[in-house]
């Protein structure tokens, strides 16, 4: 059986939430807008996204390093919003002195269209925002947008701070996902990409990511996503967080649990009693699904799944870039397998990139890349002396 102490500690371990860092200083959130943004699949729609920046932009606007977020995050990738505040995900790199040093770059990390996220920390335009014909939210009459279209919103915000070239772009999971797609989309402007934990959305990965937003479509609050203003589909979103969060562990970490009943529970004999793996995940949902929104979960979906979407295929994207490369994989990666990976190296030196691998290791499989990049810390900051 597992006390209240030990399973909060267990959920706090299953949600990945950041742990006592170093001190950092508190960022500031700014909003960027752009009045009349085209997609890419043709519709225009207003744009506010929100991000954060650190170090300075030299005067020739090339020392910027672009930090892209995973599927449920956000921009803060470090620093705290408050002061005692959680340290952003990636706050073990990215500040003065560490692998990515903000006294010698300018660092930006912003939130992107459709971010899943509904808490003030958060600033983004999706289904969930107010369509301007209209005076109501979007929901399912958002326009599809996909991963070139966070790139495209990211060039503008870029453009706007004057930065003129990438030292580097990088990012885990979905972050690697956009620094891929920006090196194939900008290849004169990107000089490194390092895509933590990531590879191609294959048909298989478009499969699961489908089997992430069933349960949503299931419930019968979601209404085809018109909920707004009435009961959401809480119970469907928290399932399919559900599904993400045993998705993004590897199965080493949930020996923890030695197929223990949850407590005061008897699943041998009541078949509604649960075991404790069961009821841990069950509250990393409901968590999850408190402070995030049913559609923007879909349409976020949706852009994973037309990654390089513009290309005829994966291959004849990288052939496009002139960056050298990083990539940062983990071997108990369940969301982006390691084959994957070692096919997109070999593929990116077929093309005659540079590529170097640093693989991290640990029992949190595709958490990994999130929760311990400071073992590539001395590889990124070699990577990023290179010439």
């Amino acid at each position: 059986m597992v006390g209240r102490r030990v399973f909060a500690a267990l959920l706090a371990a299953v949600l990945a939430l950041p742990v006592a860092a170093a001190a950092q200083e508190v960022v500031q959130k700014r909003v960027f807008e752009v009045a009349n943004y085209r997609t890419r699949g043709g519709a225009e729609i207003p744009v506010r996204i929100g991000y954060q920046t650190a170090g300075t932009l030299n005067a020739a606007g090339d020392n910027a390093i672009l930090v892209a977020h995973f599927f449920s995050g956000n921009s803060q990738a470090w620093g705290r919003f408050a002061a005692g505040g959680p340290p952003g995900w990636w706050d073990a790199i990215i500040g003065p002195g560490k692998p990515i040093d903000t006294d010698r770059y300018f660092v930006v990390a912003a939130d992107t269209l459709t971010n899943v996220n509904t808490d003030p920390n958060t600033t983004t335009t999706g289904p969930q925002s107010v369509n301007p014909a209209t005076s109501r939210p979007w929901g399912m009459s958002f326009p599809v947008v996909s991963m070139r279209d966070f790139v495209e919103v990211q060039k503008l915000l870029l453009d706007s701070l004057g930065v003129r070239r990438l030292a580097l772009v990088a990012g885990p999971s979905m972050g690697g996902l956009q620094a891929i797609e920006w090196a194939a989309a900008y290849p004169e402007m990107v000089a490194r990409v390092m895509p933590a934990i990531s590879a191609d959305i294959d048909a298989w990965m478009q499969g699961w990511l489908n089997i992430w937003a069933a349960p949503i479509r299931l419930d019968p609050n979601w209404r085809e996503g018109e909920y707004y203003g009435r009961e959401p589909p809480a119970r469907g979103l928290a399932e399919a967080w559900k599904v993400v969060t045993l998705h993004a562990q590897d199965r080493l970490w949930t020996r923890q649990f030695d197929r223990r009943a949850a407590e005061g529970q008897d699943p041998a004999r009541r078949i509604g009693d649960r075991f404790q793996v069961e009821q841990v995940l069950d509250a990393a949902g409901a968590a999850r699904a408190r402070t995030t929104d049913a559609n923007a979960f879909l349409y976020i979906v949706r852009a994973n799944q037309l990654f390089l979407n513009e290309y005829p295929s994966m291959e004849a994207a990288l052939q496009r870039s002139r960056a050298r490369w990083l990539v940062v994989p983990t071997q108990t990666d369940r969301v982006f397998l390691y084959p994957g990976v070692q096919e997109m190296v070999e593929q990116l030196r077929r093309a005659g990139r540079p590529v170097e691998v640093a693989e991290i290791t640990g029992e949190r499989g595709h958490l990994n890349g999130v929760l311990f990049m400071t073992q590539a810390g001395d590889r990124i900051r070699a990577f990023l002396a290179a010439q």
